[in-house]
């Protein structure tokens, strides 16, 4: 006979016993309830109401409650409009102006609300064709203006500039449509100017003829972000069947649902098409076919959005421009930033060559020029406004100053030899190649000062020290021969003086 396990044996009976106690626990609560119904048919009409009235109120508090507990943190998500541009007009104007002050070129911006200014002022509605190349964008402007004579090619990336078409719509609405470069194209720059002018116009028009590629359903999403209205048009549903188009446009919506609001129309821009036609006696030719158009659909479509809310549509076009223009300011001011970061940079280094020169000592400590770092990343971070500790400044220039020891010989190696190419810097017993070494130094630690500000957006030491060090070991001979010209620049300034 097999042996019971000792924890087996307690369980089991931990197990009667709590059997024998809920069933005692039932014995009790129905003679409770016997009890009670007894006393209730002896009892009056309104005491057995007034207990039953209470009844209900607890029954219903505890069943609020338990909902409450289990379902309160189910909130409908609030939908919030997409964001549109961090600053308003009035604010944009104030940073134009405070930039310009701060000798920031600000001319693309500028024109950018320029053009906005005069779009404005000619009250008429833009419509951006966007899409790939050879996705219909001409096709489509030839169905909806005959006669506007834009050219169509076998080729993809006919349109390689904006082109702008006025339109009347069935309604009686001045339109003008925009032709743009197709994405997907050779050249960034052409992705770009497409993606700028579906900014400024007031609905965009995005054409495919099939589903969506990753990179079509991220210029869609970016599109959507801006919170204006987009119309997706399916076009060359003429080379597919019922079935495959239906199939298509589920897949559209389906995408579309997860990443905006977009409506899906399913449309042929026309054009013509070769096919073969036996002739009687037997032998083919190539003809082409026209197919005509059918755009019915998208036009309705755009109708309803101009016929729509049409101050909407203006805010909707002015807040997707500011973002625009802030984009563009944020470039300009990063531009204008690194060119001066670049500047403070050859300026230290060529104030610690002429110190290392005045003062004629050798050695590669950087205590010895300690003030001219403390003063280059006091006058980077302001160039960056960024606030900096004294405390971050002298770790940094501590952690700098023991990766300087390290690469000593590595640095003056470089330096003796960059110093080669010019005779005579021999004559200054070594204080030539201690000068350009000192330069080396404070050109490396200008660039990884600027680069934690602009990247980060604070000082950080450790990666700084750690990004010198690792600079030290580039190649710079670019660098020390420039500063070696310095040298002997200086040093001939020196001579004449004597």
């Amino acid at each position: 006979m097999a042996k019971i396990q000792p924890l087996r044996l307690i369980i089991a009976l931990l197990l009667s016993l709590l059997l024998v106690l809920l069933m005692l626990l039932g014995l009790v609560f129905t003679d409770t309830m016997l009890s009670v119904l007894e006393r209730l048919e002896r009892a009056p009409t309104w005491l057995v109401a007034m207990i039953a009235t209470g009844f209900g109120i607890v029954s219903l508090l505890l069943g609020w409650g338990i909902i409450r507990v289990l379902f309160g943190g189910a909130k409908t998500p609030t939908v919030h409009p997409p964001r549109k541009g961090a600053l308003s007009e009035a604010d944009l104007v104030e940073r134009l102006e405070r930039s310009q002050r701060a000798e920031i070129d600000v001319g693309p911006a500028h024109r950018e609300m320029e053009h906005l200014r005069r779009r404005r002022e000619a009250g008429e509605v833009f419509v951006a064709l966007y899409g790939d190349i050879s996705s219909g964008k001409s096709s489509l402007i030839r169905a909806l203006l005959p006669g506007s004579g834009a050219a169509i090619e076998v080729t993809g990336g006919t349109t390689r500039d904006l082109q702008e078409y006025r339109w009347t719509s069935p309604a009686g609405d001045q339109l003008v449509v925009v032709d743009m470069p197709g994405t997907a194209e050779v050249g960034l720059e052409l992705d770009r100017a497409s993606r700028q002018e579906a900014q400024r116009a007031h609905l965009v028009i995005y054409l495919c003829d099939g589903d969506l590629t990753r990179t079509q359903h991220e210029e869609l999403r970016r599109l959507l972000s801006l919170g204006k209205p987009v119309i997706v048009a399916l076009n060359k549903i003429d080379r597919m069947s019922d079935q495959e188009q239906q199939a298509v446009r589920a897949r559209l919506e389906e995408h579309l649902s997860r990443i905006g609001d977009a409506q899906v129309v399913a449309i042929s821009a026309g054009g013509t098409r070769e096919v073969v036609r036996i002739l009687p006696d037997g032998s083919e030719e190539l003809v082409e076919h026209a197919i005509p158009p059918r755009i019915d659909s998208l036009q309705r479509a755009v109708q309803r959005v101009i016929d729509g809310d049409k101050a909407t549509l203006e805010q909707l076009r002015d807040s997707a421009v500011f973002l625009l223009v802030e984009q563009k300011l944020d470039d300009a001011t990063a531009r204008h930033r690194r060119e001066r970061a670049a500047e403070v940079t050859a300026s230290y280094a060529r104030k610690a060559v002429v110190g290392a020169l005045a003062a004629m000592t050798p050695g590669t400590d950087l205590l010895i020029q300690g003030y001219l770092a403390t003063q280059m990343v006091r006058e980077l971070a302001a160039l960056y406004e960024v606030p900096v500790r004294t405390i971050d400044t002298e770790t940094l220039i501590r952690l700098v100053q023991e990766r300087v020891r390290a690469g000593t010989a590595l640095m003056l190696a470089v330096a003796g030899n960059a110093c080669k190419a010019f005779p005579g810097l021999g004559t200054l017993a070594g204080g030539g190649i201690h000068a350009v070494a000192y330069g080396m130094l404070f050109d490396v630690l200008g660039r990884g000062i600027a680069s934690s500000l602009e990247t980060r957006g604070a000082l950080h030491p450790v990666q700084i020290a750690t990004e010198f060090e690792e600079s030290i070991g580039e190649d710079l001979g670019t660098t020390a021969r420039r500063l070696a010209r310095l040298v002997v620049t200086e040093s001939g300034k020196a001579g004449s003086r004597e």
